[in-house]
């Protein structure tokens, strides 16, 4: 039997919420290390070389590629059991469900960008980085709502959810189409046999899990060399494993064991090693320059006008419906901290911009940006929501004061 959503959606909550403020004391950590006399170690450690290979056929690479291409092609493996399972039995599983948060993310992805392009426009090799601010991150996201604790409503935290599930897409497909230089043909149809196989097992009704697995890395060495970028192998091989089969639930099963390598471990790693900005130097004028300031702006206006704006046009239209115990000030909120872009506009930035320059001024944009949303989302919310209850349990701890 399928399992049930509620308590799916729960344990992802839990472990996205603590990942999420894990992923905060690392990107704080990358930080401080790259602008203290540790920095040459920092910057050492990331071009470590690491080689990888079987027989004569040998990946040697740095080691921040490796997590860029290696880990996150895990990460995005998840990301696509968890898109999956939305569309088949979550929050996107049917129209009522799902027309609030598709409605809202897209324009939450679109705002973004024009106000981006319009910051940038005339700059060919700037607007490369057009999709920077249009992403949002869960992780960072739920972490901030995990420090107002039980007061948050959970439809809320679905919604947001849901929302950044279909952010998750729409970057997907956008670095399918605008972040493949060239493609080597051979090492593509090896991709396509192998995703053919994972298909076969899917249509055997295979429930265990390392034949996925298995071919699951294979994909990824094939994707890798083919020129496509390799991450876009962990959602195509995400979507082969089944929802349920021969009696056990594949996709759930390897989406939980995931869940906490990715939450405490990648994710964590991944922000440590890209969120090493320097500051040395740094005055006002490199944070209004163009590349920053569009992707900053875009994160905080164009998600703000984004979401919020196109929710309130979409339920005032009649063409969907607020959840039920939500406010419009809880929907603002939650607008901001959908504005929080950190990992996934560091991805999409590496992959965008070579020029460490470049890459440079993209941290500074995202982590000035992200860093705002998430403070003024957080007292948005905060001033939204009712005082907490104490509970009897709550109650029964506290001591009497003493009688004198």
């Amino acid at each position: 039997m399928i399992t049930t959503i509620a308590p799916a959606l729960r344990d992802f909550l839990q472990k996205e919420s603590a990942g999420g403020i894990l992923l905060m004391v690392a990107a704080a950590l990358a930080v401080v290390v790259a602008n203290s006399p540790l920095a040459p170690l920092y910057r050492d450690w990331l071009a470590l070389p690491v080689v990888a290979g079987i027989g004569g056929a040998v990946m040697d690479k740095p080691l921040l590629l490796w997590i860029n291409d290696g880990l996150m092609a895990v990460f995005f493996f998840l990301v696509g059991l968890e898109v999956k399972r939305e569309v088949l039995t979550g929050q996107l599983s049917s129209w009522r469900k799902a027309s609030l948060p598709l409605i809202m993310a897209v324009g939450g992805m679109a705002l973004p960008a024009i106000i981006f392009a319009a910051i940038n426009w005339g700059d060919a090799q700037a607007l490369r980085g057009g999709a920077i601010p249009a992403a949002t991150d869960i992780a960072f996201a739920l972490g901030v709502l995990a420090l107002l604790g039980s007061r948050v409503p959970v439809a809320l935290k679905a919604l947001l959810l849901a929302v950044a599930v279909i952010d998750d897409i729409g970057a997907i497909a956008v670095i399918a189409l605008f972040y493949t230089d060239s493609v080597a043909s051979d090492m593509l149809i090896g991709a396509a046999i192998t995703l053919g196989a994972l298909i076969a097992l899917n249509r055997a009704r295979v429930a265990d899990s390392w034949p996925y697995v298995v071919l699951s890395i294979v994909l990824w060495v094939f994707v890798l060399k083919s020129g496509v970028h390799a991450t876009l192998a962990g959602v195509a091989a995400a979507m082969t494993v089944p929802l349920a089969a021969r009696g056990q639930e594949p996709l759930v099963r390897m989406e939980h064991a995931l869940h906490y390598y990715v939450a405490f471990l990648i994710i964590p790693l991944f922000g440590f090693a890209n969120a090493g900005v320097s500051l040395a130097g740094i005055s006002l004028s490199d944070l209004v320059a163009p590349l920053p300031l569009g992707i900053a702006l875009g994160l905080l206006l164009g998600k703000q006008i984004g979401i919020f704006g196109f929710g309130w046009l979409a339920v005032k239209s009649g063409m969907t419906q607020l959840p039920e115990g939500l406010s419009w000030r809880q929907l603002h909120a939650m607008s901001l901290l959908a504005a929080i872009g950190f990992t996934m506009s560091l991805f999409i930035g590496n992959l965008a911009f070579a020029d460490a320059a470049l890459v440079n001024q993209v941290k500074l944009g995202v982590l000035s940006g992200s860093l705002v949303a998430a403070v003024a989302g957080y007292l948005l919310l905060k001033a939204s929501l009712p005082e907490a209850v104490v509970t009897d349990e709550d109650a029964a701890g506290k001591k009497a004061p003493a009688h004198g």
